[in-house]
C-alpha cells in the first residue's frame, strides 16, 4: 500500500511538473494559441504563379507568398507553409490542420457558410487560353461551350462553367476537365487534350510566358474579383488582426509594391 501511495504522488508531483511548464494550453482564443506557439500554419496551392509556386531550390515564391510571411512577422509568428491540393484547403481550415489559407482566394456566399474570410486584398479578372494555332471563335464568354475546357478543381471558374454552362445544358459534362493543379491543365492544353483553359488572368500570362505556344483570348470578371484569405468560420479575433495588417500595408503601399514586382513585365 506504501508504494502505491507513493506512485500516486509521484504521478501528482509530475502533473504539477507539467503544468507549471505549460503542457496545456492557456490559450483564450485561435490567435492567442497562435502567439503562444510562435508559428502560423498556412494552406497554400503552389502552382499557380505569379501568387504562389515553387522556384528551382524548391523554395516557395509568388505574391501571396509574401504577403502571408509580412503578416507573420507583424503578427510576431513564424509561418509554417503547408502545400497541398486547392480544393482540400477550406477543408483543412476547417479541421484545424491549418490556421488559415491564402492561395488566391476569391469570395463565395457559399465558401462563406463554412468559413470566413479577410477583406480583399487584391482584385482578379477571369482568362481564357488557348494553344497557338487555335482555330475556334470566343466572342462572348459562353461561346467556350463549343470546346473541351479545363479548370482547376474547387476554384470559382470550376464554379461558372458548372453553374452557367453544364446546368444549363449549353456545355456537356464530359466535355469539362478538372484538373489540380493548373499547370498540368496548361501542358493539357498545348498537347491538344483540351483547347481552352479558365483560370485567374495573373497566372495565366505568367503561364503563357513560362510554358510558350499559348495565348490568351479572352480576359475579364466572370467568376474572379476580390482575393481573401481563408480563416476559421468565426475566429474574430484572427480576422480582425489580419485585417488591421492588411490595411497598414495597403496603407504603406506594401501590396502595390508586390503587385509591381509580380505583375508588370
Amino acid at each position: 500500500m506504501k508504494r502505491i501511495g507513493f506512485f500516486v504522488s509521484l504521478l501528482v508531483a509530475a502533473s504539477l511538473v507539467l503544468s507549471a511548464c505549460g503542457g496545456g494550453s492557456t490559450a483564450a482564443n485561435h490567435l492567442e494559441a497562435i502567439k503562444q506557439a510562435g508559428v502560423i500554419k498556412v494552406g497554400t496551392s503552389a502552382d499557380y504563379p505569379p501568387f504562389e509556386s515553387v522556384d528551382a531550390s524548391g523554395n516557395k515564391i509568388g505574391f501571396d507568398i509574401d504577403l502571408m510571411t509580412e503578416i507573420a512577422k507583424r503578427l510576431g509568428v513564424k509561418i509554417e507553409w503547408v502545400d497541398m491540393p486547392f480544393d482540400s484547403l477550406i477543408a483543412a481550415v476547417q479541421e484545424g490542420k491549418i490556421d488559415a489559407s491564402i492561395s488566391a482566394f476569391n469570395y463565395s456566399e457559399e465558401r462563406d457558410q463554412t468559413i470566413d474570410f479577410s477583406d480583399a486584398y487584391y482584385t482578379s479578372e477571369d482568362a481564357f487560353t488557348v494553344a497557338e494555332g487555335f482555330a475556334g471563335t470566343i466572342a462572348n464568354p459562353e461561346d467556350v461551350a463549343n470546346f473541351k475546357v479545363g479548370v482547376q478543381t474547387g476554384t470559382t471558374q470550376d464554379g461558372w462553367f458548372t453553374d452557367t454552362l453544364v446546368a444549363t445544358g449549353k456545355l456537356p459534362e464530359e466535355n469539362l476537365f478538372r484538373y489540380d493543379r493548373v499547370d498540368q491543365a496548361m501542358l493539357d492544353l498545348q498537347n491538344g487534350r483540351i483547347e481552352v483553359m479558365m483560370s485567374d488572368y495573373i497566372p495565366a500570362q505568367a503561364l503563357v510566358a513560362q510554358l510558350g505556344g499559348l495565348t490568351i483570348v479572352y480576359h475579364g470578371v466572370l467568376s474572379s474579383g476580390p482575393m481573401n484569405i481563408v480563416i476559421p468560420n468565426d475566429d474574430k479575433e484572427l480576422q480582425q488582426a489580419i485585417n488591421e495588417i492588411l490595411k497598414q500595408l495597403q496603407d504603406e503601399d506594401f501590396i502595390n509594391d508586390l503587385a509591381v514586382k509580380y505583375f508588370t513585365e
